[in-house]
């Protein structure tokens, strides 16, 4: 038994490294590019993300939806970063994301080390990963060699799931990037760190033509606590976990929380009784492992989506502007 269960692990190991391998050498991109070109990129990155986080954990959920965010709007080029009137930055989704100074401290780190080598778009790639690992969370490969975008445009933060969505808008949504439904409920795994704003969350809690008030998905248990934390008047910035009870770790408790009908905001808790997402939400809860293999997988597909190479963009000096 001890020996199938080496050969088992061993070949999941395998088809992990292989299918790294497989979606990391996509449209140019590939593990490694930095090696040569700039040695220390990787580590400039995680340390300045370890850095930011011991003031701030803030930034570790922050960045991961920055890197979401930016590869669902013109692909991961980094557009997100370009500061300026009516540039995606100041579209009321990205306003207000932690981290976006830790990026500018990478880059100006990279600049001192490598000259014009590593690109704002790289960075967030990989700081985003770092943060899932700082947070306790898996580790993987991350491919590299994309370049910045010249062209960010507030009006197409639209492409953006929301936090009311059907679950039909949400797939919609992730099939015009070429994700899969398995990737949404994977990435949407995500929120298993991080908060809310209780302005997104009290639409639930008060009014609702229920018994108690309150949107019926919820467990009835559980809304004194929400209620707590976003009272009716005011308080609409206060924000709660998006993962009670394990909201600064990285792990497959947000799947189990959905189960129980605490998942915070209504577009999360629709995977949990949407047939064609519940099935995947069943399969993460039972298994932290799978949850993990999944979503490295699926966050080096979407950092795929449009990538620029080559000769396409540029490699931006500053990240929050165009050369």
């Amino acid at each position: 038994m001890e020996v199938n269960k080496l050969i088992f692990v061993t070949r999941i190991f395998l088809l992990f490294l292989g299918l790294t391998s497989t979606l990391a050498h996509g449209q140019g991109t590939k593990v490694g590019y930095y090696s040569t070109k700039c040695p220390k990129a990787e580590s400039i990155v995680r340390s300045t993300v370890e850095s930011h986080f011991k003031t701030n954990p803030r930034i570790a959920p922050g960045i991961l939806r920055m890197h979401f965010h930016d590869c669902f709007v013109r692909g991961c080029d980094a557009s997100i970063l370009i500061e300026g009137s009516n540039t995606e930055k100041t579209a009321v989704p990205n306003r207000a994301i932690p981290g976006y100074n830790v990026i500018d401290d990478a880059k100006k780190q990279l600049e001192a080390a490598c000259p014009g080598v590593v690109s704002c778009a790289d960075i967030i790639a990989l700081a985003a990963r770092d943060s899932v690992v700082v947070t306790k969370g898996i580790n993987w490969n991350v491919p590299t060699g994309r370049r910045d975008g010249r062209v960010s445009i507030a009006s197409e933060a639209g492409d953006l799931p929301g936090p009311n969505e059907s679950v039909f808008n949400q797939t919609r949504k992730f099939k015009n990037i070429n994700l899969s439904v398995q990737n949404l409920v994977t990435l949407v795994g995500g929120h298993t760190i991080g908060t809310a704003a209780c302005g997104l969350v009290t639409g639930r809690l008060y009014n609702v033509n229920s018994s108690n008030g309150a949107d019926p998905s919820i467990d009835p248990t559980f809304v004194p606590t929400l209620r707590a934390l976003c009272p009716q008047n005011g308080g609409s910035s206060n924000r709660v976990d998006l993962d009670t009870g394990s909201g600064s770790r990285f792990d497959n408790s947000y799947f189990n929380n959905l189960s129980k009908r605490r998942g915070i905001l209504t577009s999360d808790q629709l995977l949990w009784t949407d047939p064609s997402t519940k099935g995947f939400v069943l399969q993460y809860l039972r298994s932290a492992t799978s949850f993990n293999f999944e979503f490295a997988k699926s966050m080096v597909k979407m950092s795929k989506v449009g990538v620029l190479t080559g000769t396409q963009g540029e490699i931006r000096k500053v990240c929050t502007a165009i050369n």
